[in-house]
């Protein structure tokens, strides 16, 4: 019973993720999640997640204040927690003037905030992105996106939002293994087909071990109420 019970608490975190994964499935830059199981004592699974960085595809929007990331690397964003990295490309000029991220965070340089606008409109020029990343509005260049990375098998912590909070170890990416791509998103790296095939099989999976427990719940009450009863 104790097995059957921590199988079910498996399938559960399964499915929550799964869900999380199809909610996501359209959100720019997601990074899907995997469940694996690992052994504590007792021999008894426990479910533990870990997130699913491969690249999605890149997909073209003309929009000027979109950025995809090619390769490796995450953009920097200031948040009111501190600073995060993201993937997620979707920018616009609030009403300072600062580049922005889709949820009103400021798009980090490598020189602090990026002001391509005094008023928060384009009467300075349009704006361009380079491939190394560089920001220019106009002929006068603003600053540069802050691309880092982290360490091969570092873990990230998820916050919500498409962001990540990064660890104390990360270092800039080198222009050569980095591109970023002006007009055009990222797509979630979540396949809706291969998630929606998981969730069939975690349901059945669950429904199995349902059905196991509640076996071993009759044969457990046989046990008391007919094998324990005194022969005439």
């Amino acid at each position: 019973m104790s097995s059957a019970a921590a199988a079910l608490r498996y399938w559960e975190r399964r499915q929550e993720v799964s869900s999380n994964n199809l909610a996501n499935v359209s959100t720019e830059g997601f990074k899907g999640e995997r469940v694996f199981a690992r052994m504590v004592e007792g021999s008894l699974p426990v479910a533990d997640a870990s997130t699913d960085f491969k690249a999605g595809s890149i997909h073209q929007t003309n929009n000027p204040y979109d950025v995809a990331i090619e390769g490796q690397g995450f953009m920097v964003v200031k948040t009111g927690n501190g600073e995060r990295l993201t993937r997620g490309g979707t920018m616009h000029v609030d009403d300072s003037g600062l580049l922005v991220d889709a949820n009103g965070n400021a798009v980090m340089g490598d020189k602090g905030e990026l002001r391509v606008s005094s008023r928060g409109n384009q009467e300075g020029g349009a704006i361009e992105i380079g491939r190394n990343g560089i920001v220019k509005v106009g002929n006068t260049e603003v600053g540069k996106l802050r691309l880092e990375t982290v360490p091969q098998g570092t873990p990230l912590t998820r916050e919500g939002n498409g962001l990540f909070i990064p660890p104390s170890q990360r270092t800039a990416m080198d222009d050569d293994t980095t591109v970023v791509r002006q007009g055009a998103l990222e797509e979630s790296n979540v396949t809706p087909v291969s998630e929606m095939v998981d969730m069939i099989a975690i349901q059945r999976a669950y429904t199995a071990v349902q059905k196991a427990m509640s076996t071993l719940d009759a044969t457990r009450g046989i046990a008391t109420t007919e094998l324990g009863r005194p022969a005439n």
